[in-house]
């Protein structure tokens, strides 16, 4: 970034920081307590970066908020200083200070001249939808140093995540409220924090047909179980599934943070396990004396593969395995048994599996409300029950196959006591079906 424009960020009209500070005041961020969600940025971001310290702070009219911080303890908040970090807060784009002190925008801020002696500093904006920016996700350190183009692409990327995160707890608390203002029951508030909690729509994954269903077996209680899609910056593509422990306000903040950081673990490391294992790591830093806080999930990559196929990595903490439906009218559970519960065991070990999807094949993700059902007779619908009642679905594509699921939750009836979320992943059959020999 150049002088003359940190300089004119630095020196915004009156009206567009009276705008700046209003979306402020809109996303409610300011003075909050952490709820984890942002230390797992914060933490990244000093991976990343080999740094002592990262923030995400939002900037007031007279201060700097830090809603979450790596390696400033017992920092929150400090004053809104001219020039320096003030001024960075406010530009439009990625910035780095190779070296605060000789740089005349930064070499009089307290913190270089005081403690904690900051002599680097890199920033990215957290920018609205509007093009208000909020404040940033930043990076610190007491050494000069350089930082390159990955670097500054990463935190770019983790800035959008915060912001992104921002987004939904801004239209959470906008549909919780509009939903209050029209019938204030127990009902329609469950059903307007579970909405909030799982993607609106699924993303469009070329040469996949995708589909996603809630079913709650209670429409005035919020469940705990979730879902997601996303994709990674070099062609693949990142999925997940699980369900957190408990019910209410509880399990739908443990959702969240999930939900958040295994996006989040994914732009450090896609692995599956080691997804898995960012995860645990941060449900067990959020247990501070309180009841564990801990979940199953299964988390997996898709590759395109030669011929329209998909090569799937996934691995499964606890969760049950997914269903392969294959072209010939055949199912195959994707077994990640031994796989341990997130968040609850010291050392837990998670499994890993790979899979492939031909044309004309799918896959079918969901939780143990499908597989814990009961049937006719008293006795569970179990994974291999399952597999038998859809082994000839997967040439119905993924929204068949969830038409499918549904008229099976349906026919179970009462036999059906817990939440069920379902995610399928299918591939369109546009050529022949391939012999029997070729690998999977």
């Amino acid at each position: 970034m150049t002088d003359s424009a940190l300089r004119r960020s630095a020196e915004a009209p009156p009206a567009d920081e009276r705008r700046r500070l209003d979306a402020v005041r809109r996303y409610r961020v300011l003075g909050t307590p952490s709820d984890g969600a942002f230390d797992t940025v914060t933490s990244l971001a000093a991976r990343i970066f080999d740094a002592p310290m990262a923030s995400v702070a939002i900037v007031d009219a007279d201060r700097v908020w830090f809603e979450a911080a790596h390696g400033l303890d017992g920092v929150t908040q400090i004053s809104r200083e001219p020039g320096g970090c003030a001024s960075a807060f406010l530009h439009d784009a990625p910035c780095v200070v190779p070296d605060t002190l000789s740089d005349p925008r930064t070499a009089a801020h307290p913190l270089v001249r005081g403690g904690p002696g900051i002599r680097f500093y890199a920033a990215a904006p957290l920018t609205t939808a509007r093009g208000e920016c909020l404040g940033t996700v930043n990076v610190l350190d007491v050494r000069p140093r350089e930082a390159t183009e990955d670097q500054m692409a990463a935190l770019a990327d983790l800035a959008s995540l915060v912001m992104n995160e921002l987004e939904v707890r801004l239209s959470a608390a906008r549909t919780i409220a509009a939903e209050r203002s029209q019938r204030t029951t127990a009902e329609r508030l469950a059903r307007a924090l579970q909405r909030a909690l799982l993607p609106p729509t699924l993303p469009v994954v070329p040469g996949l047909d995708t589909a996603a269903a809630y079913h709650p077996a209670s429409v005035d209680e919020v469940g705990g179980d979730f879902y997601d899609l996303f994709p990674l910056d070099d062609g693949r593509w990142a999925f997940f599934i699980g369900d957190v422990c408990g019910k209410g306000a509880e399990a739908a903040a443990l959702t969240s943070l999930t939900r958040y950081t295994l996006r989040a673990a994914a732009i450090y490391d896609p692995d599956p396990c080691t997804a898995l294992a960012n995860l645990d790591a941060v449900l067990k830093s959020e247990h501070q004396g309180d009841a564990p806080r801990y979940c199953t999930a299964v988390f997996g990559v898709l590759q395109p593969a030669p011929g329209g196929a998909f090569a799937v990595s996934l691995a499964g903490g606890g969760h049950p395995p997914a269903l392969a439906l294959r072209a010939d009218g055949t199912a195959e559970l994707v077994s990640t048994t031994g796989g341990q519960l997130i968040g609850l065991l010291p050392r837990p070990h998670f499994v890993q599996a790979t899979t492939r999807l031909l044309p004309g094949e799918a896959l079918l993700l969901y939780t143990d409300g499908l597989t814990e059902a009961r049937t006719s007779d008293g006795a569970m619908l179990g994974e291999d029950g399952l597999a038998r009642r859809l082994s000839a679905a997967a040439a119905q594509g993924a929204d068949g196959l969830l038409d499918t699921v549904d008229k099976l939750l349906a026919e179970l009836g009462t036999g059906v006591s817990d939440d069920t979320a379902l995610l399928a992943l299918s591939v369109p059959s546009h050529r022949t079906a391939p012999s029997a020999q070729e690998n999977r």
